[in-house]
């Protein structure tokens, strides 16, 4: 089936529309914008997605070339490699521009979504979330083997969230947390962000039964359709998010000239 400019059209402002909610529901501490690129840095932080150039719109290819310079310089004057994150939102201009200047493809990611209104609930009983920001800090690097010293990062990004959030942790019956998610709700759109299940715990449906607790949370608070983002290697978490309902919405990927930390 031939795809008409409306239908282009229509898609690109899904997915503008999708990045804005994204980029507020896990904020930069630094976002500054040269044309449509949304430079965002976070030097408290190292993940990927609050340290990385995310050009905006396809038509936006003016003087390339200096522009990636004067974004590697910003990065350096942060302690950062340069990192370009790239949606279907990035021009064609640049995707060669990078291609020929050395820039590998990494961490293909897919941007998932529900429709909540389809989603059914009834056998779940109501999870309260936890209000204490430094105990869920402590429960997410606990449970994604992040270090303590991204503590007060963290802490910051989890403070500085303007819509509404809400935290869970789950932990075992010692105190131990066994998993994390963080859902944010934006008027009719949810996004469940942070999930993790510490290794011991995984393959017990602890994961799935926290973010289905998260969504219900989400739609009985007015959001009509959740969002997600997954890494495409990640096979078990795409395989979680299909059994619920999520489909593609579309793919962003991560461009650097060398080695960058997962995160």
């Amino acid at each position: 089936m031939a795809i008409t400019e409306a239908d282009s059209a229509s898609k690109l402002a899904v997915i503008r529309r999708l990045e804005a909610v994204g980029f507020r529901a896990f904020p930069a501490t630094h976002t500054v914008f040269d044309g449509t690129w949304a430079v965002r840095l976070t030097p408290a932080f190292p993940a990927k997605r609050l340290n990385s150039v995310n050009p905006l719109d396809p038509s936006d290819h003016a003087r390339i070339p200096e522009r990636v310079q004067a974004a590697e310089r910003r990065f350096a004057e942060a302690g950062r490699s340069l990192v370009f994150r790239l949606s279907p939102l990035a021009s064609p201009e640049l995707v060669a521009f990078l291609d020929d200047a050395g820039f590998r493809a990494f961490d293909e990611t897919l941007v998932m979504t529900c429709d909540l209104e389809k989603a059914d609930f009834a056998d779940l009983v109501d999870r309260i979330p936890i209000h204490d920001v430094q105990r869920y800090v402590a429960a997410s690097l606990a449970v994604h083997e992040r270090p303590a010293s991204l503590g007060n990062g963290l802490q910051r990004i989890l403070e500085d969230i303007a819509p509404q959030k809400a935290m869970f942790v789950r932990q075992e019956a010692c105190g131990s947390p066994e998993a994390v998610a963080l859902a944010i709700n934006e008027r009719e759109l949810a996004g469940i962000l942070d999930v993790a299940v510490a290794k011991s715990r995984r393959g017990h449906g602890i994961g799935r039964d926290l973010v289905r607790t998260a969504l219900r949370h989400v739609h009985l608070r007015g959001a009509k359709t959740a969002w997600v983002q997954v890494e495409a290697d990640n096979e078990a978490g795409l395989r979680l998010y299909r059994s619920l309902g999520f489909s593609e919405a579309y793919r962003y990927i991560y461009r650097a000239r060398f080695e960058t930390e997962r995160s």
